[in-house]
């Protein structure tokens, strides 16, 4: 009975205890789940938050495909110079697509602007690197440009066959078939003599295609080229309007970029020159 009675008593505090733990930690826990839960209003809000970028954004897509529309118009009425500022506006706005770079450098083409073309066909090039007929039209404006410019070396052009996202990608694909071959010679050491030749070449390309993403990645972030947007540019021997005069740089000169000061970018000219240009009389744009 003595006992029959402990434990009784024993489980009843059990019981105390536990009721007494579960009121004191409510007050803490509570709370905490309250700013943490999605609660009926909270799911509203996310919702019709939601509902209003979604519809914002189609609005915003429709109102880009209409300008374009009303651009590509303009261009086949033969206004090219109020097709280049349409395309221009909806470039500010954002958008960018190879299609409407490519519009926009033949409008500005055709405009009599080569070096804003240029500068226009370059950026469609970086998004579609392997579209014939833009880099047909890129070199054949190339080819008007008279004077000092620069040109992509053979591996820069080798190299940009690849968007970097495409390069990265790839270079993704390689590593993760290289590690899988390694987990299964892991899980099943019989496949071990099967799997090496596949796995020395999944690495060896990873390898390679790591390195070539990293040359192509410092190439485009870390080096930069100025193509002259004006007629006719004098660049000076120093970052100021009153510096002598170092060379002159025509309409569509592609120059490489030295050098940043305030308004002013240093560029070399060829043959060993360097000048000062001010940034309204080029467009900065990243390496090839």
């Amino acid at each position: 009975m003595k006992d029959h009675f402990t434990k009784l008593t024993t489980s009843r505090e059990k019981r105390r205890r536990a009721a007494a733990l579960q009121n004191a930690g409510a007050f803490v826990i509570a709370p905490a789940l309250r700013e943490a839960s999605w609660t009926a209003p909270a799911l509203w809000r996310f919702g019709i938050v939601f509902l209003a970028l979604f519809f914002a954004g189609n609005l915003f897509a429709a109102d880009v495909t209409a300008d374009f529309s009303a651009a590509n118009k303009l261009y086949a009425q033969g206004k090219f110079a109020d097709a280049a500022a349409a395309y221009e506006k909806i470039l500010q706005t954002g958008a960018q697509s190879p299609s409407l770079l490519f519009n926009d450098a033949n409008a500005e083409f055709k405009s009599g602007h080569p070096g804003k073309a240029i500068a226009a066909y370059r950026q469609a090039a970086q998004l579609s690197p392997r579209d014939a007929e833009l880099r047909a039209n890129l070199a054949f404006v190339r080819n008007q440009v008279q004077g000092a410019t620069v040109r992509e070396s053979r591996w820069q052009n080798w190299f940009g066959t690849l968007t970097l996202n495409e390069g990265a990608l790839l270079t993704a694909v390689f590593l993760w078939a290289m590690f899988a071959l390694l987990i299964a010679r892991q899980i099943r050491p019989a496949l071990v003599p099967k799997l090496k030749t596949a796995t020395w070449i999944f690495a060896a390309l990873t390898i390679c295609s790591a390195s070539v993403l990293a040359l192509q990645a410092t190439n485009h972030f870390y080096s930069a080229v100025a193509v002259v947007t004006s007629a006719e540019t004098t660049a000076r021997s120093g970052p100021f309007d009153e510096a002598q005069s170092a060379f002159t740089a025509r309409d569509g000169a592609e120059l490489s970029v030295l050098d940043r000061h305030g308004d002013w970018v240093q560029v070399a000219g060829g043959a060993g020159k360097t000048g000062w240009l001010n940034k309204n009389q080029v467009e900065i744009l990243p390496g090839a």
